[in-house]
């Protein structure tokens, strides 16, 4: 795992454009710190750095930028490629291949130069991102994996095309321009991360997932191509259907998932994986141990507060699988102190409070091993999030309401006493269970209105992944773009609506929120970490898959559950969902209050420019005083505020 960065110039370099680069690189030291290089055309304009974190072949044969055989590419290259060992005796079958090392960044340059560029991709199977300068047609190409793993951020400014893992490697550059896009900002207040291709800045896109860049010079148009889509594949595989029993299905998903977890075990450093207790995690653990020799190394973090606590749940299944497991208990002194490190770990407003944790156990995990396994995509492929049978159930409570009704209610709402409130909000939670998050009984029926008028439970699903739901007031001066995530008409049309909101978080909340997330907390300290579930063959799989198969007699997960069952005994993984939350209500009202207040301080957000500050005084005021909890409209604002005046 790597950091990779570079530009292209329009114009021949000048004496300085090796300075730059260097500087590019070495702004992303963290994802590697065992090696780094540049790669320099002055005539072409283009330059090309990485920093090196050795997993594969840790010989100078795998250092970057690499050179491919013929002399034609070079390339600087973030992941892993996990068949690359038959990709290579596919070459050699071939009697063309001329290796210099073992690594899979010259297989992954012999395989372009092979078969060619699409015809590569459609061969790799794993995480990456990468650059490659043909020195024959002078073009440049971006590409990244077909979920979106691996990170990879590009784009004009002036005459300078940029492009980096990180945007702080942009940054590095003296032709960064750095405005903050105001359409971006009301995309993060609404869904709490910033969907691609957008990014904060103006000009400036995180390339899609499953698509590559060729860039020419500064008239060609910014126009990724797909060489897989993750919705094509969904419809595929549902149009295809299964003929499978339940007892072979999960046998074939055992398998499968037997398979995906050997593939990312090929390691020349030390390897382990996160362990939560949960479903997901429990069963990579299970899989690993079972084609391992020796003690698998395990990691957990546990917190003090129960109701956030995972710990002990996690230290069962790993005495149970014989595991060497590692655990630490993290005092709210310690969790707190992170926050003032997301700006310059995450580069852009990212309001996902587990970013947290997932540092501090990818801190933690860093401290034994090099590369970590984890459990991430169990939930978007086989039906986990309790969001996704929320809406069904409020859609036939609700339906026949009238709409005009409603508006006028939420208007009379909000001039009753707080007595009256509360009491029927007590009531209205009891419905409102998905939003429990929002305070105020007239917020829940402006929700709920809103959510009527939309139509059908895909209308409850946007309420519910929505934190502020009108972000075009709050946002000075922004119009909130429209896209798939926010326009229900561009939203599949699977025959249950689960399904529909599942392709929906793969194609938007996986990659630019939790596979986001995990990136930068685990290469903010030199970590790779590898995503078995999301391998090929099981996303495929999983949407072939019945849905009764996915879900049984209430049961999520079901057939997941089935093949964790083979390993693990029912009574230590059956418990309820808990995910990876903090305590954010009580320290905004403890030991985050300071922190808190200046950042959102009226005079400070007026001359900031961006949000009006009066609905966040509001609702600050009220959290307050404890009579409503706003944690997540707060967190919001705060993520973006902290990341404003750290810049």
């Amino acid at each position: 795992m790597c950091g990779l960065a570079g530009f292209f110039s329009e114009t021949s370099l000048n004496a300085k454009a090796e300075e730059s680069l260097r500087a590019m690189g070495r702004s992303l030291r963290h994802r590697g710190p065992d090696d780094e290089g540049v790669w320099i055309d002055s005539h072409a304009g283009v330059g090309l750095a990485h920093q090196r974190l050795s997993v594969v072949d840790l010989s100078v044969e795998g250092r970057q930028p690499m050179i491919s055989a013929s002399g034609r590419y070079v390339m600087v290259y973030n992941g892993e490629v996990y068949n690359y060992l038959e990709l290579r005796k596919k070459l050699d079958q071939a009697g063309e291949a001329r290796w210099r090392g073992h690594s899979d960044t010259e297989v992954v340059l012999a395989c372009i130069e092979k078969w060619g560029l699409s015809k590569a991709l459609a061969q790799f199977n794993g995480m990456f991102a990468f650059a490659l300068w043909d020195k024959v047609k002078q073009v440049l190409t971006l590409a990244r994996d077909r979920v979106g793993v691996k990170p990879l951020y590009y784009g004009w400014n002036g005459k300078v095309f940029l492009f980096g893992s990180e945007l702080k490697a942009l940054k590095a550059h003296p032709e960064f321009e750095g405005r903050v896009d105001r359409e971006s900002l009301s995309l993060l207040m609404r869904f709490n991360y910033i969907p691609a291709p957008r990014s904060i800045y103006q000009n400036i896109f995180k390339l899609q997932p499953g698509t590559f860049l060729s860039i020419r010079g500064a008239n060609d148009v910014l126009s990724p191509t797909s060489y897989w889509s993750f919705r094509e594949t969904a419809q595929r595989a549902v149009s295809a259907g299964f003929n499978e029993t339940r007892d072979e299905a999960v046998d074939h998903l055992d398998s499968l998932l037997g398979d995906a977890v050997k593939l990312r075990m090929n390691s020349d450093v030390p390897l382990g994986v996160f362990l939560s207790g949960g479903i997901d995690s429990s069963t990579i653990v299970a899989l690993m141990q079972k084609q391992s020799s020796q003690a698998v190394k395990t990691f957990s973090i546990g917190f003090h507060e129960e109701s956030f606590n995972e710990a002990p749940h996690a230290r069962k299944i790993a005495r149970h699988l014989g595991t060497d497991h590692t655990e630490l208990y993290v005092s709210p002194k310690e969790a707190l102190s992170v926050i003032p490190q997301l700006p310059n770990i995450y580069d852009e407003p990212l309001a996902d409070p587990s970013q947290i944790p997932t540092f501090l156990l990818s801190k933690l995990t860093r401290q034994k091993v090099v590369v970590s396994l984890s459990g991430d995509g169990g939930d978007e492929l086989f039906c986990g999030y309790n969001r996704y049978f929320t809406p069904q159930k409020l859609w036939e409570k609700f339906h026949w309401l009238p709409k005009s009704g409603l508006k006028i209610l939420a208007g009379i709402i909000q001039s009753l006493p707080s007595s009256v409130l509360d009491a029927g909000g007590a009531v209205m939670s009891r419905w409102f269970n998905r939003f429990g998050r929002i305070g105020s009984l007239s917020e829940r029926f402006n929700r709920l209105e809103m959510a009527l008028d939309i139509g059908g439970p895909e209308g409850f699903f946007l309420q519910g992944i929505s934190h502020w739901s009108r972000p075009q007031p709050l946002v000075l001066g922004a119009h909130e773009p429209n896209i798939a995530l926010n326009q229900i008409s561009q939203w599949s049309d699977f025959v249950h609506p689960e399904m529909n909101m599942m392709l929906l978080d793969s194609t938007h909340y996986l990659p630019d929120d939790i596979l986001a997330k995990v990136d930068r907390a685990s290469m903010g300290v030199g970590l790779e970490v590898r995503v078995p579930m999301l391998d090929p063959s099981i996303v495929e799989f999983s949407w072939k898959l019945p849905m009764e198969m996915k879900v049984h007699e209430g049961e999520s997960k079901w057939i997941l559950r089935q093949v964790l069952d083979k390993y693990v005994p029912r009574h230590l993984t059956d418990r309820p969902k808990m995910g990876f939350g903090l305590p954010i209500d009580t320290w905004l009202n403890g030991s985050l209050k300071e922190w808190a207040g200046d950042l959102l301080n009226e005079t400070t957000l007026r001359q900031d420019g961006f949000l009006d500050p009066v609905p966040i005084m509001q609702r600050w005021k009220e959290h307050r005083t404890g009579r409503y909890n706003w944690q997540y409209f707060l967190w919001n604002i705060l993520s973006f505020q902290s990341w404003l005046h750290s810049r």
